[in-house]
């Protein structure tokens, strides 16, 4: 089991967060987690045509407001998301540090959204984090607002 630590600790503070009448309380990290997997044969099974569900949705929310979460911890930049989607399940995501875009991603079929496993969610989460780090890095001034 992936130790709950780094991003997926992001993550889990994320989704409960959003969790307003702690409904989520008497659940573990593993079970807060567990839909975020989906196995490749899963996301066969899911129509690429249908609508986006609103619980689809939610968990690809949590995940960039995690993102944007551990980029603000590991740079002190305050940093934000931006997702926006049709029903379809097209859109973007975007997080900004400052004035700085600092992850833009184009996102098509999210109904299919998740990952083969909880390690390759986190190396997602985590190589989303580090790339947006570098930015901030190099535009330092942007994204802390002292331009």
């Amino acid at each position: 089991m992936t130790a709950m630590t780094g991003f997926l600790r992001d993550l889990l503070d994320q989704v409960r967060a959003g969790d307003t009448y702690g409904q989520l309380s008497r659940f573990s990290d593993e079970q807060m987690l567990a839909p975020f997997v989906v196995t490749k044969e899963q996301r066969r099974a899911i129509p690429a045509t249908c609508d986006l569900e609103a619980a689809t949705e939610a968990r690809l929310r949590s995940f960039y407001q995690a993102v944007a979460a551990a980029v603000e911890k590991a740079t002190g930049a305050f940093s934000t998301t931006i997702l926006d989607l049709n029903h379809e399940g097209f859109g973007r995501a975007i997080v900004f540090a400052g004035r700085l875009v600092v992850i833009d991603n184009a996102l098509r079929d999210v109904q299919r959204f998740g990952f083969d496993s909880l390690d390759a969610l986190a190396a997602r989460g985590e190589s989303l984090v580090i790339g947006a780090t570098k930015i901030i890095d190099q535009y330092h001034g942007v994204a802390h607002d002292d331009a």
